[in-house]
């Protein structure tokens, strides 16, 4: 994990304009480098750096001798470098899995290079021999990358969008700040003036399509197919586990996020057996965050105590969550509710890793309700098609949601996070498999994963088939959501009468409540206009819902209410 920032074509001083990249200096606490590029002055690169791989030659730009014309800025982990260099024989000159990025396009140009990374990653690639830029981002935007490029060709590129709304350009403040679409890639034409102009912008991979690098995996091809039942769970546990085993690639501690939902759970169950099978001799640390007694302390306790980690709880009180909302908005970049709600408690379970622990490589199970369907919400889907369209859909929109929040709050604090549920090989598999066998069955979300780990032993049985809690609800008592609670204490900082008016001064997204105004107004503090950032709310589908938490559709039961 680090902070990436680009200019080409700038106008203005660039020690001037280098300010804008310290607004992304959390990301990467270890070591900051600003650099110019040769031959064109108004052209150049900061990073700022979290050393987890090749302490020595990890700063970027990454140059090598063989290719001095190529200047690369990533931030992510490529899981597959080492079966890449093995496949075509590539001579790396440092241990940074990105330098394979260079040698794939020097290979086969920017589609292969693309479409060969098993990984999480965005990336800026300048090509000076061509006169090409190239920016991309992984299918599913784990890792996040924002892009503005003026009419007359000044490009600026972030890991942040921060890092960009104080740019300054002849013509104006820039404006037109947007996240980068995941999935894709884009070709820059770059002028003698350091200026550049579009080509194209390229879909490389749909998280549907069973990815290129399968040829490069650990795991090159299922011993079974067919989609009788039990070749399909036995599937679903062999990939998973790739997914977990891939990325304990790391020279720092590695711990794990741990809510004692199902997905948590079992990444953390399996994250602990691949790392006795190879030897790691420090214990998993486990983190939970909740309020006293709260049903995810429970639960993770649970987990924790059955799998043996050394865990940690971090006691959440009213104040400390309602006191971080302003500074969780500043850093998310969105005015989402449940996005909000959700985060404050990452946030600060985050904070707690950063400052007590060190821990730094933290493993996650964001990803697992989009693709196995785990929302209480698709309980109500009309079909088992409409079920998998939605499934779909989340997926392609986790860069705006959960993949944002799971970025951003565990970078605030200069932590990485790895989400093997989000897995190329892993969701694509899970995708292919018959609409009917992905929906919900017996009053029970995500059936078949659960199924597919029955017999494991990796977890107790009341955690396997542990009803769903929404992340933001399960911190709080059973009794008071964690939703109520901020809803009480902003219904005493807004006035009725802002919110009539809420339609006129916000006509994008309008608020309809009193919890999403106050969060549109701090948005609105730190990021002025910028509101079409997000594109809509995340809300449920096929229920009458004006509010997105779980608690308060119908079929939410919890255990304690049984």
């Amino acid at each position: 994990m680090c902070g990436i920032w680009a200019l080409f074509g700038s106008d203005e001083c660039l020690s001037v304009q280098c300010l804008s990249a310290m607004k992304i200096a959390h990301r990467g606490p270890d070591a900051f480098r600003f650099e110019n590029v040769n031959g064109f002055t108004n052209c150049c690169f900061g990073f700022h750096r979290l050393a987890v791989v090749d302490q020595l030659y990890g700063m970027q730009p990454i140059r090598v001798k063989k290719f001095p014309y190529l200047w690369l800025c990533y931030n992510g982990e490529i899981y597959n470098f080492k079966q890449l260099q093995k496949q075509f024989g590539f001579d790396y000159q440092t241990l940074v899995d990105g330098e394979v990025i260079l040698h794939l396009y020097n290979r086969g140009g920017i589609e292969q290079t693309a479409s060969m990374l098993d990984g999480v990653f965005a990336f800026i690639l300048l090509d000076t021999a061509n006169r090409k830029v190239f920016l991309a981002r992984d299918t599913y935007g784990v890792r996040p990358l924002f892009k503005v490029l003026t009419d007359d060709g000044f490009l600026g590129v972030c890991s942040e969008a921060k890092g960009l709304i104080n740019l300054k350009h002849s013509t104006s403040l820039c404006s037109k700040v947007e996240p980068f679409l995941p999935g894709h890639y884009e070709v820059l034409d770059l002028k003698p003036s350091g200026k550049v102009a579009s080509v194209e912008l390229v879909k490389f991979h749909s998280c549907k399509d069973e990815p290129l690098h399968v040829a490069c995996d650990t795991v090159e091809a299922l011993p079974s197919a067919g989609f009788d039942l039990e070749t399909v769970k036995s599937n679903i546990r062999l990939l998973f586990e790739n997914a977990v085993r891939k990325r304990l690639m790391a020279h720092r501690r590695i711990g794990c996020l741990l809510s004692g939902g199902l997905d948590s759970s079992l990444v953390a169950a399996v994250l602990l057996k691949l790392m006795k099978e190879i030897n790691i001799n420090y214990p998993l640390q486990t983190f939970a965050i909740g309020m006293e007694n709260s049903p995810d302390l429970l639960a993770a306790r649970k987990v924790a105590a059955h799998i043996g980690s050394e865990h940690h709880e971090v006691i959440l009180n009213t104040e400390e969550g309602i006191q971080a909302i302003e500074e969780v908005i500043f850093s998310l970049e969105t005015y989402d509710i449940t996005t909000i709600r959700a985060s404050i408690g990452m946030y600060l379970v985050s904070k707690y890793i950063r400052k007590k622990t060190d821990s730094v490589v933290i493993f996650s199970g964001e990803g697992s309700d989009e693709l196995t369907q785990g929302y209480i919400y698709f309980h109500k889907a009309p079909s088992p098609e409409e079920a998998a369209e939605e499934s779909e859909r989340l997926l392609k929109e986790l860069y705006l949601f959960d993949v944002l929040r799971a970025d951003r709050t565990t970078a605030a604090h200069g932590l990485e996070l790895r989400v093997p549920f989000l897995d190329h090989r892993f969701t694509s598999y899970y995708l292919s498999l018959p609409a009917e066998l992905r929906i919900p069955k017996n009053g029970i979300e995500k059936y078949l994963l659960r199924l597919a780990f029955e017999d494991s032993n990796l977890l107790p049985k009341e955690i396997l088939w542990r009803p769903k809690e929404a992340f933001s609800d399960g911190i709080a008592s059973v009794k008071k959501s964690w939703f109520s609670i901020l809803q009480d204490y902003i219904d005493q900082q807004v006035d009725d009468l802002l919110l009539e008016k809420a339609a006129e001064k916000y006509p994008f997204n309008p608020p309809k409540t009193k919890e999403s105004y106050y969060y549109r107004q701090i948005f609105e503090k730190h990021y002025s206009g910028r509101s079409s950032w997000l594109p809509h709310y995340w809300m449920p589908r096929w229920v009458k819902a004006t509010d997105p938490s779980a608690r308060t559709l119908k079929h939410y039961k919890s255990a304690t209410q049984e």
